[in-house]
């Protein structure tokens, strides 16, 4: 997590975030120690900072070696850094020799269907390095996983102090360890609740975007709904930082608060929209995170925020069904705010949100209302090569002259997911079109299809239309989910037949919402 404070709630000091990877995470069971990416699609790029070096060979024709690998001792590894920059990971790919001749690689630098394993450097002091320093790290191969621990950079200023002895080099390096051990282990365990969070929830833990306009969103209605409190002065760290409601009346005008107003968050994940809440003013916030971990750093958040612990709740506690997620609260009040997660961090509209809305409706107190309160579908005509490659087996060459397409093809999957369009291979040849509105408060103007008339503006083959939201959380704060510093990926539906288009063409698109499914097909 790289941000220090979200929507005005800080983080620092009070919860340490890791991701599953990181080695101290406390997890009981063998979890991967790296997670995998196609280094050649990483949006923005890439820097390498050493050149490659191998870690390892197995040799899998030597049957004691393959035994012995699981037992044998940890082997240190010194990289020189050949271009400046910060120390985010170390890549991991393979070179398989299939005989004296023949070899297939992984490599970043191959255009092949393999990606790269991506161990993520945690826990150290300092992460900048320069050319001249060294990089050490410790590589083992424990659980039948490929392990790199103990990575720690040397400074060339260091190196220079010990006249570059191997062996004062090495001492060097066990004593950088042995701090970045201290450290890592210190910060798991003595400072802070430590809270480990998948990939996608670290994401959207620094979308500054998306906070701050939840923020907005939540505290207009709020506003709305209870015009006596200034919500400025109820914003516990105002903008002094300490405490903005005077001394004397701080607590009591908690405590005069009769009937506070109800927030459900039933978004999905680690969501800290319910501690933004709660510092909006006198609310009773409802969070839907399940995990026991998760609980306590929200808690932790909460009270090193200054809001009553009683102002958050964890819903799914207090019900004996889960799947009956919305339903009153104990209180039998209704809710003020009910925020739901219309979209899937892969691209895709969440299923059963439309039915989701509808029993929300039914549970809103008046002037309340559903976040989001609409989305906007966008999409756009693109020629991409690799989408068509990595959708279905084209033609007869790949496999050997082999006619295998039109039986594998019969199992394809018509929507890409998890993409990031602002990476990907392809050439647009349209502007973005609006193609669908889903409204969550006024259902009548949702309609479950739609014809689009898209004008081709360059001329090429349409391969896939790509599509991403716009989310309304009302008339004046949206979300793009298609912006680079969106935590959400973008979908695509992939064409059976590339269709020939000059610019100037107009093509139309039949698009479908059914069941929380989206479909396109062009029509000439």
């Amino acid at each position: 997590v790289g941000t220090q404070e979200v929507a005005g709630v800080h983080l620092s000091d009070w919860v340490q975030f890791f991701s599953p990877t990181f080695p101290s995470a406390g997890s009981e069971e063998t979890v991967e120690p790296y997670t995998t990416e196609k280094l050649s699609r990483i949006p923005g790029g890439y820097v390498p900072l050493t050149e490659p070096c191998q870690l390892m060979t197995v040799d899998f024709n030597d049957l004691q070696e393959l035994k012995s690998l699981a037992a044998r001792k940890p082997w240190k590894l010194s990289l020189p850094v050949t271009e400046g920059g910060t120390l985010d990971a170390v890549v991991v790919w393979f070179v398989l020799q299939l005989d004296d001749e023949h070899a297939l690689s992984t490599s970043p630098s191959e255009e092949t269907c393999w990606e790269q394993a991506v161990y993520p450097v945690q826990g150290l002091l300092e992460y900048s390095v320069k050319t001249g320093d060294t990089v050490t790290m410790e590589v083992c191969c424990q659980d039948c996983y490929l392990k790199i621990q103990k990575i720690s950079s040397l400074s060339s200023e260091c190196q220079m102090d010990f006249g570059d002895r191997d062996e004062a080099l090495g001492h060097e390096a066990e004593l950088c360890n042995a701090l970045a051990g201290l450290q890592t282990s210190s910060k798991g365990e003595g400072k802070g609740q430590a809270c480990v969070l998948e990939s996608t929830e670290i994401a959207l833990l620094n979308n500054t975007a998306y906070h701050e306009c939840f923020k907005a969103a939540m505290g207009r209605v709020l506003l709305a709904l209870n015009p006596s409190k200034d919500l400025q002065s109820m914003d516990i760290d105002g903008p002094g930082g300490g405490t903005s409601l005077q001394e004397g009346q701080d607590k009591s005008s908690l405590d005069e608060t009769p009937d506070p107003l109800y927030i459900l968050d039933v978004s999905e994940g680690f969501s800290i929209l319910p501690v933004i809440a709660g510092k909006l003013g006198p609310v009773r916030a409802y969070s839907s995170v399940e995990k026991e971990q998760q609980q306590a750093a929200l808690g932790v958040l909460s009270e090193a925020n200054h809001f009553p612990k009683e102002t958050l709740e964890f819903w799914l506690s207090h019900l004996e069904d889960e799947n009956v997620v919305l339903q009153r609260p104990k209180s039998d009040k209704l809710w003020s705010i009910i925020i739901l997660d219309v979209i899937e961090t892969s691209g895709l509209i969440q299923q059963e949100v439309m039915e989701k809305a509808a029993i929300s409706r039914c549970l809103l107190h008046s002037g309340g209302k559903i976040f989001p309160q609409y989305v906007l579908v966008y999409g756009m005509l693109v020629e991409s090569e690799s989408l068509l490659l990595e959708s279905a087996v084209q033609g007869t060459e790949p496999t050997l002259g082999f006619h295998i397409a039109p039986f594998i093809n019969q199992f394809k999957v018509p929507v890409r997911v998890y993409l990031d369009l602002s990476a990907l291979p392809c050439l647009p040849l349209s502007q973005p079109a609006e193609l669908l509105r889903l409204d969550l408060m006024e259902p009548l103007l949702n309609t479950s299809s739609r014809e689009v008339k898209v004008q081709i503006c360059k001329s090429g083959r349409v391969t896939a239309i790509p599509f991403w939201y716009h989310i309304h959380l009302d008339e004046d704060h949206s979300l793009d989910t298609s912006d680079e510093s969106s935590h959400w990926k973008q979908a695509a539906v992939v064409l059976d037949e590339p269709i020939h288009v000059q610019a100037g063409d107009e093509l139309l698109l039949d698009v479908q919402h059914h069941k929380s499914n989206i479909s396109i097909t062009v029509k000439r």
